[in-house]
This record gives C-alpha cells, sequence and structure tokens, in this order.
C-alpha cells in the first residue's frame, strides 16, 4: 500500500511514492487547465487531504463521498466561506476523483451549503472617481481608465492583446472573459491618444525582445497549435506587458508576462488613501462604478448587463440599488421637510 504523500513529502515513512499533488498538476497541465486553476484546485486538496489526516492513498478511496461531505460541510459551517468557494473547493475534489483517480463519485454528496451572500456593490461618485485618476499615474492610471471606461474586470484588462483593441469602431474585445465568454464592450475615445502613445513603448520593446532572441508571448494551447508563429507577432504581444522577462512556470521557457495586476490594487490604496475617501476601493470598484453610472445616465439595464458580461439580468440589476433614488425612484420623506415651515420659528 503505497504512502499519500503531498508535493514530493511522504506522511509515513521516507519511501519514494508519487507524490498526489504532482499527479494532480500533471494531468490538469495534460488537460491544459490554466495555472491559476492549477494552483487553487491544487491547495483544495492539499487542504481535504489535510483534514481528515489522511496517510494512505487507499484512504481518499473509502466512503469519499461521506469524506467530502464533512470537509464541505466544515468549510460552510467553521470556516464560513462563501457560496462560490465551497463550490471550487467541490469542483477541485471531483477533478480528483474522476480526472487523477480515476474514480468517478456516484453517491449523493448532502453537505450543508454555505450562505449566498448579496452585497450591494462599492460605487464612487463622478467626483471621486476623478480624485482617484489624478492621483494615479504611469500605468496604473492608464489601466483604471480603461476599467472605468470600459467596464473591464482587472484581469481582463492586464491579459488584453492588442489586437483585442479597434480604435476605428472604439470597442475593446474581451477575450475568454468570466466562464471563457467573449464580449465586446465600449471604448473611451478620450483614451486613444494616451493608449497609442503607450503602445508605441510597447512595441519598441517587443522589437528589442525579438532582437535578443525573445518575443514570444504565452497563447492558449488551441490557439498555439494552430498558428505556431502568432507568439512572436505584434498583434497577439500583451497591451500591459510586465516590465521584465520571466520564466513560464509551465514551460520553462523565458517570456514577457502582462504586468502584474496587484501592482495596480497596490496604486488604487495608495491614490484613495491620499484623497481621503472612506470607501473600501478595489479595481473591482470601478467596474462597478461603470455601471452605475451608466445606468444612472438612462442607459438600457440590458445594453449594461451586455457590456459586463453577465448571464443573468439579476446580477446586473443590483446597481439599481446604489443609485441615489434607491431604483425605484423613491424620495426619502425627510427630504419632503426640507421646505416645510417650522411653527415655533417667528
Amino acid at each position: 500500500m503505497l504512502p499519500l504523500t503531498l508535493s514530493g513529502r511522504c506522511f509515513m515513512s521516507s519511501t519514494k511514492s508519487p507524490a498526489l499533488l504532482d499527479d494532480v498538476r500533471r494531468v490538469m497541465r495534460l488537460k491544459h487547465y490554466s495555472l491559476h486553476t492549477e494552483r487553487s484546485y491544487s491547495d483544495w486538496i492539499k487542504q481535504f487531504v489535510k483534514f481528515h489526516r489522511m496517510t494512505e492513498r487507499q484512504a481518499l478511496f473509502d466512503d469519499s463521498e461521506a469524506k467530502i461531505e464533512v470537509f464541505l460541510s466544515h468549510l460552510a459551517t467553521q470556516r464560513k466561506v462563501a457560496s462560490a468557494t465551497q463550490n471550487q473547493a467541490m469542483n477541485a475534489l471531483v477533478f480528483l476523483y474522476k480526472h487523477v483517480l480515476n474514480k468517478p463519485l456516484t453517491k449523493r454528496i448532502d453537505a450543508i451549503r454555505s450562505k449566498t451572500h448579496r452585497h450591494v456593490p462599492v460605487v464612487l461618485s463622478v467626483d471621486e472617481v476623478k480624485q482617484v485618476l489624478a492621483r494615479l499615474e504611469g500605468l496604473p492610471q492608464l489601466v483604471v481608465k480603461l476599467l472605468y471606461g470600459s467596464g473591464l474586470r482587472i484581469s481582463e484588462a492586464v491579459r488584453l492583446r492588442v489586437q483585442d483593441i479597434d480604435f476605428a469602431y472604439k470597442q475593446i474585445t474581451v477575450r475568454s472573459g468570466k466562464g471563457d465568454k467573449d464580449r465586446v464592450t465600449t471604448f473611451a475615445a478620450s483614451l486613444a491618444p494616451l493608449l497609442l502613445n503607450h503602445l508605441d513603448k510597447v512595441k519598441a520593446v517587443h522589437d528589442q525582445d525579438l532582437a535578443d532572441g525573445y518575443g514570444a508571448v504565452y497563447l492558449p494551447y488551441a490557439l498555439a497549435k494552430k498558428y505556431p508563429n502568432a507568439e512572436r507577432e505584434w498583434g497577439w504581444q500583451y497591451v500591459f506587458p510586465a516590465r521584465s522577462l520571466s520564466a513560464d512556470p509551465l514551460s520553462a521557457a523565458t517570456r514577457r508576462h502582462h504586468y502584474d495586476q496587484s501592482l495596480i490594487n497596490k496604486a488604487i490604496r495608495v491614490a484613495v488613501r491620499q484623497v481621503g475617501i472612506a470607501k473600501r476601493v478595489s479595481a473591482h470598484t470601478f467596474r462597478h462604478s461603470f455601471a452605475t453610472h451608466l445606468l444612472q445616465r438612462g442607459t438600457d439595464i440590458r445594453t449594461i448587463q451586455a457590456l459586463l458580461g453577465h448571464n443573468d439580468l439579476e446580477t446586473t440589476m443590483i446597481y439599481t440599488h446604489v443609485l441615489h433614488q434607491g431604483g425605484q425612484g423613491v424620495v426619502s420623506p425627510l427630504d419632503d421637510l426640507e421646505g416645510a415651515a417650522d411653527p415655533q420659528s417667528g
């Protein structure tokens, strides 16, 4: 019976045996999962094994569904994780059993479900957006203007390719957004000169990379296979490339990855602190503000839904709750008192 190992460390003996997480990574890379998903799934599988204190691989096969049910219920009741987080853990374990252990789950898993909370999003006023943008500079400012001007997620912004921006039609094509869907959103005409100037600098860096024997960019597996030379073409380069070359963690190839999105959020936090806004602001706040301000201007809710890439109109409707009129045109009765005469006066 093989002792169970995680990341090469054996929990029972010093006997060498295949590490479980090594098997997980190997299968995920064969199936061309993203590095982000690989890391998330690996972490959940590691937590699952440690939670049940399993030391042998056979333990994974004994009462599998019951073990998963207890673990997921623990996440909901003790760790109070969000519903989406619990779902991600479940997906990781389903993947483990189906694709790595070759033992698909067959019994019902009746875990206690995490509560789904719908929070009203944090939104900045138009004036607050102006103040924050004025405090930002350089590349972070350009990215945040895109977030607010086009309603992009931060991950979508940093992964934009040069060919995704259509200056003539003033639109941006978001490739493989959330849910692996493509969509088209608006592009602010006022941003065009700044972005064109930025791309001139990016082009110079790319040309130098090519001259130095580099210049290849990451492409999804299907595209890399279909267009073997596309990785060095200008149109496929990131609009916001990293400052330096680095080794791809999957292929070990030396490439220029996209800009680190954590640097954008750090710049936003500094700017918000300088302005003195007492709201919890992140890159996603500008996407929320984009939707809310369009709604305030009278843009149709279904148009906003399409620009944001929401599957469900219900998701987009949350922005009606942050409008000054409460989304229903209701005026507070306190406002009616403002013009009323004070009977005690005079």
